[in-house]
């Protein structure tokens, strides 16, 4: 049986696997110390979802002060369609709520059919009126 707990630092190596698949990741962001940086200043934000010990699925999420964000909401393929993401997004939802935090955004690959067609049944609406930028710090 799947069940949803928070994310701890001690998880990075279950999380590195279930991301080796998802699209969005990146080296630069995604690293161990990229990692445990963001839990530590999100500490109580993030979930995974294990089937016994085996980390199944995760949602790094965490906030600004103002805005929450949501990044790899992923499930491990033989595992999806079975509400994993949506129990991870609940927990990552409720977490935000206590620390005041009252509106989320997370970005999906256009071409992401399963990702768009998932985040719109969950309620979220794309906001088509904004051009998404970034710029790495060197």
């Amino acid at each position: 049986m799947v069940k949803i707990r928070l994310m701890t630092i001690n998880d990075w190596d279950g999380v590195a696997r279930v991301w080796e698949n998802h699209e969005g990741t990146n080296p630069v962001d995604d690293s161990e110390e990229g990692f445990t940086r963001y839990l530590k200043r999100n500490p109580t934000t993030s979930f995974v979802a294990v089937d016994g010990e085996r980390i199944v699925g995760t949602i790094l999420a965490g906030h600004d002060g103002r805005r929450g964000i949501f990044h790899h909401v992923s499930i491990i393929p033989e595992y999806r369609k079975q509400g994993i993401g949506r129990m991870l997004v609940e927990s990552a939802m409720e977490a935000l709520r206590k620390e005041g935090i009252q509106k989320v955004l997370l970005v999906v690959f256009n071409d992401n059919e399963n990702g768009n067609q998932f985040w719109e049944h969950m309620g979220f609406t794309e906001r088509t009126d904004l051009v998404y930028r970034n710029k790495y710090v060197k």
